[in-house]
C-alpha cells in the first residue's frame, strides 16, 4: 500500500528469502528449512541480502519491512547506509499484542507472487482468492501454526525488542497501535512518511 501511495519502494528479508524458496535455490532450501521450525535466518544471509539492496535502491528512497530484527542487524545497516550515503529517516514500530497476532496469522492470505496480504474474513476474496494487484494466488503461509508462532514471539522478545530500546533511544522510533483496523494503521504509517518527506 505504501508503494501505490507514495512511489516509494517496500520490502522485506522474508519476501526476498521467499523468492529463493520458490526458486528452489541453495539459499532458498536452507531458509525453508528454518522457517518450518520458526527459526531466524542468519544475519550474515540477511545483511548480505539489505546490501544488495540499498546498493541498488538507495538513491530513490526505500522502507524495509520487518527489518533490522537482531542488533547485530541494526548496527549492521547503519554501516550499509554510512557507505551508501543513504540516512535513517525514522523507524517504525507497530505495537501489537500477542493475541492480535495469533488471531491475524490463524486467518492470513498472502499473495505467492507479489506478498500483498490479505485475510480469509476479507468479503472481496471469499469466493475468489486472487490477488488484486497481480492475480497470483492467495494462499496460507507454510509457517502460520501456532507451534511456529510461540518460538517467533520468544526469538521476538529475546531479539527484536531491543532493537526498539536501541532506536528509542537514539530518538528515530515511532510507534504506531497495530491493534486497530488496517485503515487507521495505515493512516498513521501516512501521516509519519508525509512528515518525513
Amino acid at each position: 500500500m505504501i508503494t501505490r501511495h507514495f512511489g516509494i519502494p517496500v520490502t522485506s528479508p522474508g519476501a526476498i528469502l521467499r523468492r529463493e524458496m520458490e526458486l528452489g535455490t541453495l539459499l532458498g532450501l536452507e531458509v525453508a528449512e528454518k522457517t518450518k521450525h520458526g527459526e531466524l535466518v542468519s544475519d550474515k544471509i540477511i545483511i548480505d541480502l539489505i546490501e544488495d539492496y540499498v546498493r541498488l535502491h538507495g538513491a530513490h528512497g526505500f522502507v524495509f519491512d520487518g527489518f533490522p530484527r537482531t542488533i547485530p542487524q541494526a548496527e549492521a545497516l547503519q554501516g550499509i547506509l554510512q557507505r551508501h550515503r543513504t540516512p535513517l529517516d525514522m523507524a517504525i514500530w507497530l505495537d501489537v499484542s500477542a493475541e492480535t497476532i495469533s488471531e491475524r496469522i490463524s486467518h492470513r492470505l498472502q499473495c505467492q507472487s507479489c506478498g500483498f496480504t490479505t485475510s480469509e474474513g476479507a468479503a472481496a476474496f471469499k469466493e475468489r482468492a486472487v490477488c488484486p494487484y497481480c492475480d497470483g494466488p492467495l494462499v496460507r503461509r507454510t509457517d502460520d501454526d501456532a507451534e511456529v508462532l510461540q518460538t517467533r514471539l520468544s526469538e521476538f522478545n529475546k531479539k527484536t525488542q531491543p532493537v526498539a530500546d536501541l532506536y528509542e533511544k537514539e530518538g528515530t522510533l515511532r510507534k504506531i497501535d497495530g491493534n486497530r483496523d488496517r485503515d487507521a494503521v495505515f493512516a498513521d504509517l501516512c501521516r509519519l512518511i508525509e512528515q518525513a518527506t
